[in-house]
C-alpha cells in the first residue's frame, strides 16, 4: 500500500508539474503585458474603466499589443512608414551606443524570422573544452570570408548551450571537419541539454557511439 500511494504520488508530480509551470509561465507573460500596455492605454479608451467595481480583464494588454503590432506592421509597408522608420533608424545611428544595441538586436530578429540564415537547424558533436571530452553543438552559420582566408576554407560557426540553460552559450568557429555530425533534431538536442542529459532520444546512444572515434569507444 506504501509503495502504491508513493508511485501515485510520484507519478502525480510528473504529470502536474510540467503543467503547472506551464500555466505558471503563460499566466506571468500575460500579467507582465497588461501591467506594461494597460497604463499607456487612456482611460476613456480602456475598456476597463467602463467595468463596475475594480473587475479587469485578463489578457486586455496581449490583445492591445498584438493589435499595436500588427497596426506597425501594416504602417511599415508602404512609402510613408519607411521613410518614418528609416528617419528613426538614422537618428538611433548617431548614438554611439545606442546604434550598437539596436543593431545588433535588429539584426538577430532579421534572421529568426525572416528565416535569412540556416541556424540552429544542424546538430554536431565537437571535442570541448579539451581532447577526449564531447559536447553538444548547433551549427549558426557558415563563416565568412575574412574566416575562411584566417582558419579554413570550411569553417563554421558553433554555438554550445550551456547546460540546463540552452540560451546562454559560448560561439566557437572551427572547420566542419572537426565535428561529428549527427541525426538527431534541434528540439531533441535542447531537450537532452535542458535535462542535464536525463531525456535521451532512444536513438542517441548507438548514433553517438558510431560517430565517436575508436580509441574513445574502446575507453
Amino acid at each position: 500500500m506504501l509503495r502504491w500511494l508513493r508511485n501515485s504520488f510520484l507519478t502525480g508530480i510528473i504529470i502536474a508539474t510540467p503543467l503547472g509551470v506551464t500555466i505558471f509561465l503563460i499566466i506571468s507573460f500575460v500579467g507582465f503585458v497588461d501591467r506594461v500596455v494597460k497604463p499607456i492605454i487612456p482611460a476613456r479608451y480602456n475598456p476597463e474603466t467602463y467595468l463596475p467595481g475594480d473587475f479587469t480583464i485578463p489578457g486586455l494588454g496581449v490583445v492591445i499589443a498584438v493589435f499595436l503590432l500588427t497596426v506597425l506592421g501594416a504602417l511599415a509597408a508602404n512609402f510613408f512608414g519607411r521613410s518614418l522608420i528609416g528617419m528613426g533608424e538614422r537618428v538611433l545611428a548617431s548614438v554611439p551606443l545606442v546604434r550598437n544595441v539596436y543593431g545588433a538586436v535588429k539584426q538577430i530578429v532579421e534572421t529568426v524570422f525572416n528565416g535569412k540564415q540556416n541556424s540552429f537547424k544542424e546538430v554536431v558533436l565537437i571535442e570541448y573544452p579539451m581532447k577526449g571530452l564531447y559536447v553538444v553543438a548547433f551549427v549558426s552559420a557558415e563563416g565568412n570570408d575574412t574566416l575562411r582566408e584566417n582558419i579554413s576554407d570550411d569553417v563554421i560557426g558553433l554555438f554550445v548551450p550551456t547546460t540546463p540553460n540552452p540560451t546562454s552559450g559560448f560561439l566557437l568557429y572551427t572547420p566542419r571537419s572537426n565535428t561529428i555530425p549527427i541525426n538527431m533534431s534541434v528540439e531533441e538536442a535542447a531537450k537532452l541539454i535542458i535535462s542535464f542529459g536525463m531525456v535521451t532520444p532512444d536513438k542517441l546512444p548507438q548514433e553517438v557511439k558510431d560517430a565517436l572515434p575508436d580509441e574513445v569507444k574502446q575507453a
